[in-house]
């Protein structure tokens, strides 16, 4: 028989499950917005990072938006073959791949305004309260990478 200190909690008091479960919340909504675009919501990551920052690497890419290469390059794939990016071997290091949005990837720019401020709409929240939890997220992020770098995890 468990002890009390040992105690299984329930999934509504861990904050880890909080996250994960707001995440699918946020991808519900996103799916509805981004179907018009013929987007996923990682294939939505990566264009906004390259809409940000356009002419990286793959490794720059997947650093931005935690994603190793093994995840990265199916989305990169796919992205291209809807022909909203190119990805090419840079011309000083062949080791390096180059990621440009297309044309139509930036002209996609336009297609997807108004999508953050119907996350926001659709939160409920007011900005200020928007924005902390963000800094808020942020900061506990890199707590928890720091701590799983300590322990050896990757």
């Amino acid at each position: 028989m468990p002890s009390s200190a040992c105690s299984t909690p329930d999934l509504d008091e861990l904050l880890c499950f909080a996250v994960h479960s707001t995440g699918f919340a946020f991808n519900r909504i996103y799916r509805r917005m981004l179907n018009r675009l013929s987007l996923t919501y990682p294939q939505y990551l990566v264009m906004l990072a390259l809409w940000r920052e356009d002419g990286v690497t793959v490794g720059q890419l997947g650093e931005r938006l935690s994603l190793d290469t093994n995840t990265l390059t199916p989305l990169l794939k796919r992205l291209e073959a809807l022909a909203l990016l190119t990805r090419r071997r840079s011309t000083e290091d062949e080791r390096r791949v180059l990621v440009t949005l297309s044309d139509a990837g930036r002209a996609m720019q336009q297609e997807a305004k108004g999508i953050s401020d119907c996350i926001a709409a659709a939160s409920g929240l007011p900005l200020a309260d928007l924005q902390r939890l963000t800094r808020d997220l942020q900061t506990l992020r890199g707590n928890l990478e720091r701590a799983a770098a300590e322990q050896g995890g990757s």
